[in-house]
């Protein structure tokens, strides 16, 4: 069976379960930024990639997101010296290279590309969804918000598990596909259609942007 052919029966398969339908956009939108710091964005680290194109996208879709308001959430994974050096979190058994995301380090400072404010808030976490053990969704709940545009690295771990607790948490999620990324192309689209089909709208950032732009401008 080729490749496309796969493609096409796996997608008529998620069809015929009923998954792909699509979500509800807010009137109340919030950016959720996750984990664009050094240390996932320049591939000079152990945990990196190189995600200017990702960095780039997400910046366009914070400029739009001004005029109408729009909160916008950053996240940072940092660990104390004794979390990144012992056992005490697990995930850091299996993720080794993230040991060197320690609180103070180059690693965990936000890419200094991104247009980040004083107004902006900024959440520390220590596992992969930007929920998970964090004030998140009570922030989200006092600002407001209803839809939740899901931005950063990587598509296969920390964005993927974000969006995931999103919709858990009662917000319509949208992803626009050129403002995350991942270290390699399978486990990126892969986590994509796994979004579209069962989480969230994977859209494009014109299409995101146009959304935004149809948002009620915020009094100067």
């Amino acid at each position: 069976m080729s490749g496309t052919q796969y493609g096409q029966e796996t997608e008529q398969t998620y069809q015929r379960a009923g998954f792909g339908a699509p979500v509800r956009r807010g009137s109340r939108p919030a950016i959720v930024v996750v984990d664009l710091t050094r240390g996932f964005t320049e591939a000079g680290f152990p945990s990196g990639a190189d995600l200017t194109e990702v960095v780039d996208a997400t910046s366009e879709l914070i400029a739009a997101a001004r005029p109408a308001g729009v909160p916008v959430v950053f996240t940072a994974i940092a660990y104390t010296p004794a979390e990144a050096a012992g056992d005490a979190v697990t995930w850091l058994q299996k993720a080794q290279g993230m040991r060197s995301l320690v609180e103070g380090s180059e690693e965990v400072a936000l890419d200094p590309r991104l247009p980040r404010t004083l107004q902006d808030h900024l959440i520390v976490k220590k596992g992969a969804s930007a929920f998970f053990g964090t004030s998140l969704a009570a922030l989200l709940t006092g600002l407001g918000c209803d839809t939740v545009l899901v931005c950063g690295a990587t598509t296969s771990g920390c964005v993927r598990a974000t969006a995931v607790d999103a919709v858990q948490s009662g917000f319509s999620v949208l992803v626009p596909r050129d403002c995350v990324g991942d270290r390699a192309p399978g486990p990126h689209d892969a986590s994509l259609f796994d979004i579209q089909a069962k989480y969230g709208d994977v859209i494009d950032v014109k299409d995101a942007v146009g959304y935004l732009d149809g948002l009620p401008r915020s009094a100067p």
